[in-house]
């Protein structure tokens, strides 16, 4: 019996930066029309690995094998024309072209008319067609202007450019971070037809869900090292846990027992938003987290914002914040009040990526280190060591850039800049958006720990595991109503039931 050759091998591959080793002896294979799913906690070499693999770094040792044949990939360029392509996090699209300029974009077909090389137009769009009734979107038409499509039809766009370049290896890089679940699917999808057309795929991500859902195999890398390789139908969600934090994990939300609830911190009535939320009510106390959970769309988005009074005056909700009504008119009035709140998009909204520790911490109280005419840079180190200490921070000290910091500990920072005297209330969107699993755990019990010294810790999330696993309490949202509430500790197919969709959601 014929053994198939692997579209691609990995071996025995090593990389240093000056006398650190990133990369030890690492092994990949992927067989054609495979996805393997590469997982590893911040630091483990996944994007060294991937680095090497699309041409931006050069390897120390090992070797690299496309269909049997050894390569040695000086710059991205050659990687693309050997068929392999990188697709960012970050969708990279020129909006004001068309879609099918975008599938094309940078080798445009061009014929002669009149003596004059020109782009062919009509090839590029039957092309483009041919190309999105492959991965079956008729919908999206070659001419639309890409601004005028959805984040999911525009991360579409980008693979069937990838299609266009002739790629038999995708690398997705968590290419469903930015899409509600509904979107997620559509791109899990188009991986499957990938998959009918031999395309072989690796796929990142911090969500195992997501992973178990579409994966034929895991790598597990972990220190820059191999740290494990599971048939993903054979394997248990915990043993991928424990090969990536290196010890075992029965549960990701372990993280030490609830306090006992103590004096209602807010409660919140009738509050409506129109086309967002509709007679919303709950109520949070001390020592608490509350975990609202609702997909994209559901007001869950909104409903933090609202509350910290970021979206303006709360014209019918009747809210009470410590026993007193509460009627903010702006953020600045959320935050006067003992609100703190953390937003989801934490690069655009949550740090300022060319400011320090120190002075991310200290940002929105700087008026407390005020000395006269100056800011007391020693007392906002001395208060930043503090929480980079209690917080568990990774970093070289205070005045270290924000930017250089893995995104869990760019997290800790936004919650470590709250917690200050008068605050009471903790609100966090989407607490561990983009965050690897090992510092998900270390966020969680940080809520934990704040929630048990007396803080009400208010989760909104459309991760139905996230809110399963932390709460106390938990509501759900769908079409900005409270569709269900769990007094106690909810499953994750319980959650997802109450909004109507399948309960089978959660992967094994």
């Amino acid at each position: 019996m014929a053994t198939t050759v692997p579209r691609l091998g990995m071996h025995g591959i090593g990389k240093s930066f000056g006398r650190v080793p990133v990369l030890t002896d690492v092994d990949l294979t992927v067989d054609p029309g495979e996805v393997v799913a590469l997982l590893g906690s911040n630091g483990a070499g996944k994007s060294t690995l991937m680095k090497i693999l699309t041409g931006l770094y050069t390897r120390d040792g090992g070797s690299v094998r496309i269909d049997g044949g050894e390569v040695d990939f000086k710059d991205p360029a050659a990687a693309v024309a050997a068929g392999v392509k990188l697709l960012p996090q970050e969708i990279s699209v020129m909006p004001d072209m068309t879609v099918a300029e975008n599938i094309f974009l940078g080798d445009m077909p061009l014929k002669r008319r009149f003596g004059i090389l020109q782009v062919d137009k009509d090839t590029m769009r039957t092309r483009s067609r041919e190309l999105l009734d492959q991965l079956g979107f008729a919908n999206i038409l070659p001419d639309m202007l890409v601004k005028h499509l959805s984040v999911a039809e525009q991360r579409i766009v980008e693979i069937a450019r990838a299609l266009a370049g002739k790629a038999s290896i995708l690398v997705m890089d968590e290419p469903t971070a930015a899409l509600t679940e509904q979107e997620a699917k559509m791109i899990f999808r188009i991986i499957r037809r990938l998959k009918e057309n031999r395309v072989s795929v690796i796929y990142i991500s911090h969500y195992l869900s997501e992973v178990f859902e579409i994966s034929d195999r895991i790598v597990v890398l972990r220190d820059g090292r191999n740290a494990g390789t599971f048939n993903t139908a054979d394997t248990k969600r915990g043993e991928v846990l424990a090969a990536m934090l290196g010890n075992t994990v029965d549960d990701l939300y372990d993280v030490g027992a609830p306090g006992v609830a103590g004096a209602e911190i807010l409660a919140v009535e009738k509050l409506t938003i129109p086309r967002k939320l509709e007679d919303v009510a709950f109520s949070l106390h001390q020592n608490e987290i509350l975990g609202i959970f609702g997909l994209v769309g559901s007001g869950v988005e909104v409903l933090g914002r609202a509350l910290y009074g970021a979206l303006g005056p709360l014209k019918t909700a009747e809210v009470r914040l410590g026993g007193q009504s509460y009627r903010p008119m702006s953020a600045r009035d959320g935050k006067l009040a003992g609100i703190g709140f953390v937003a989801a998009e934490r690069k655009k909204e949550g740090i300022i990526a060319d400011l320090t520790v120190r002075e991310n911490i200290a940002l929105p109280f700087e008026e407390r280190f005020e000395r006269g005419l100056f800011m007391s840079q020693a007392e906002e180190a001395q208060h930043a060591i503090r929480w980079i200490g209690e917080l568990g921070i990774r970093t070289r000290g205070p005045e270290q850039k924000i930017r250089t910091l893995s995104g869990g500990n760019q997290q800790k920072v936004c919650i470590a800049r709250w917690l200050v005297e008068g605050v009471k209330l903790l609100i966090l969107e989407e607490p561990t958006r983009g965050v690897d699993v090992g510092a998900r755990r270390e966020i969680y019990g940080k809520l934990r720990e704040l929630a048990n010294r007396g803080y009400a810790v208010l989760i909104l999330s459309s991760d139905v595991e996230e809110v399963a696993g932390i709460s106390d309490r938990s509501l759900v949202l769908d079409r900005g109503r409270v569709v269900g509430t769990f007094e106690r500790g909810a499953k994750p197919a319980e959650l997802m039931a109450a909004t109507g969709n399948d309960p089978a959601f959660s992967a094994p």
